[in-house]
């Protein structure tokens, strides 16, 4: 079966998986899914057996239909190799009677790497296949991690260049350093003076101009997206769910066909829709909890159905989720719309011309599979420093925001039996401060950061990891700034395209 692509917002816009990977986004600014969603056609006794290189093959190919197997296992083992910490390549541990999923073994320490890791191979050899003659320019906002990560994919790929954009005074200071020191005559890395839904916007806008469009074809250019709004970025998410169902099962936690549920710390809603799409895949999940921290747009929208930026931008220790517009959070409106994309497109428009759109009651219901809460910073730290104590396990904040929405969920629902498998997102390491702050303020408050990594290290009794040891004292070597309106000039500036 040959699987199709269609755009949210024209659903007659339709493109094979390796074209939805190069464009990344499609005209008119709609996102690319699937017209539909294959169905696992393994027994859980088999899928038991696979590794995670198998289990990635099982997943992908039934989504990347247009890829030869030679192809797709390439682009796999090419991925997920010794990069990644452990064999396992997304461990799971468990403490306190909850399965944490580890996705921060890779090269950057974040979940990111499980979809970025791969996506430059995908994307490379999407371009052969479809006799791509341009340069491909990565543009890319971050709140954090996606930067990152993507630097790290595509550093010094041949046929590619990247540009990160992420928000100067937003992230953690072990994310900004990970990026300003990242090498690679290809990269470009931005702090904007403004917040991360500005970074993203400004990215969007370039993508949707025809006339920016034209002026980098003429130059030999053309743009892709390393951002969740990629098909390429959210398929391979999906495997990590398949995969830790698989090992639950496999090591006697669950029955076959047992249903579990699944909390994921969300901020622009790729890594929870990944999950979505699993279950709608076969995957035997409950209930999806999407967890917010103080910035809840996501929890107010489930909550009443209104979808609404307008609010005050609040920066957090769980900084990859300070997000008030979830991209991704479309391809879910477009599915609850009945795949009807003039209505989408509405809702979309609403979005960005009032900052807000209503869902109808019958789209509400089709919401159902999700249940929606927050963290507050004070909860946030009370989670971190009460799992320390209690199992000396440590956790990052955003992984934190998703155990405690997990905790209100049990006390809302009475719901206690149910396994449950929470997105541990990011490695403890990539925030020291606010990990150490939370589990003794007073104790740490003189401390560097990095003095505050050895410590952790110390405490946790685990290895300082390689991605934080390589950047202790690497060389910062990328200085930009602009205003969110100055973005494409520093692209055009980049790419030596004259004004």
């Amino acid at each position: 079966m040959d699987l199709r692509y269609a755009s949210t917002r024209n659903k007659e816009e339709q493109v094979s998986a390796s074209q939805a990977i190069l464009k990344g986004l499609a005209n008119g600014g709609g996102l690319f899914v699937p017209t539909e969603i294959p169905a696992l056609d393994m027994d859980w006794d088999e899928l038991a057996k696979l590794n995670y290189q198998e289990t990635a093959y099982a997943v992908m190919s039934k989504f990347l239909t247009d890829f030869t197997e030679e192809e797709l296992k390439s682009c796999i083992s090419s991925a997920y190799d010794e990069k990644f910490d452990t064999k396992e390549i997304a461990p799971i541990f468990c403490a306190d009677g909850t399965y944490f999923l580890e996705l921060f073994h890779g090269p950057t320490i974040a979940f990111k790497d499980m979809a970025l890791s791969i996506l430059p191979h995908l994307l490379i050899t999407a371009a052969r296949k479809n006799h791509v003659k341009n340069e491909i320019v990565i543009l890319t906002a971050t709140s954090g991690d996606t930067g990152k990560a993507a630097l790290a994919g595509f550093a010094d790929v041949k046929g590619t260049k990247i540009i990160v954009f992420y928000p100067k005074n937003g992230v953690s200071p072990i994310q900004e350093k990970q990026m300003v020191t990242q090498k690679g005559e290809n990269t470009l890395v931005v702090g904007i003076h403004g917040n991360f839904d500005q970074a993203q916007s400004g990215v969007k806008k370039m993508f949707s101009d025809a006339g920016l469009t034209a002026e980098l074809s003429a130059a030999g250019y053309q743009f892709s997206s390393a951002n969740s709004i990629n098909i390429g970025r959210l398929v391979p998410q999906i495997v990590y769910y398949v995969y830790a169902y698989a090992r639950l099962y496999e090591q006697g936690v669950i029955a076959k066909g047992e249903k579990i549920n699944v909390t994921v710390p969300t901020g622009n809603f790729g890594n929870i829709l990944a999950a979505f799409y699993a279950k709608q895949m076969g995957l035997p999940i409950a209930k999806l909890l999407c967890a917010s921290n103080e910035n809840k747009v996501l929890y107010d929208f489930f909550s009443s159905g209104v979808y609404d930026k307008n609010r005050d931008f609040i920066l957090t220790s769980s900084p990859s989720m300070d997000i008030l517009i979830s991209s991704n959070l479309e391809r879910l409106i477009y599915r609850a719309a009945g795949e009807d994309s003039a209505k989408n497109a509405d809702f979309m428009k609403s979005l960005a011309s009032d900052g807000k759109y209503e869902i109808a009651s019958e789209m509400k219901e089709k919401l159902l599979d999700f249940y929606g809460n927050y963290a507050t910073e004070e909860e946030t730290q009370e989670v971190i420093r009460d799992l320390y104590t209690k199992t000396k396990y440590i956790i990052d904040p955003h992984t934190a925001v998703a155990a405690g929405v997990y905790d209100k969920y049990k006390k809302e629902t009475s719901d206690t039996s149910t396994k449950t498998l929470i997105a541990s997102t990011a490695s403890p390491f990539k925030f020291t401060r606010s990990v150490m702050n939370a589990i003794d303020r007073e104790a740490y408050r003189s401390m560097t950061d990095f003095e505050l990594v050895d410590e952790l290290g110390k405490i946790s009794g685990l290895a300082v990891p390689n991605a934080i040891e390589e950047i202790r004292n690497a060389e910062i070597l990328h200085t930009s700034v602009c205003e969110p309106e100055e973005m494409e000039r520093v692209v055009k500036e980049f790419l030596n395209i004259k004004e």
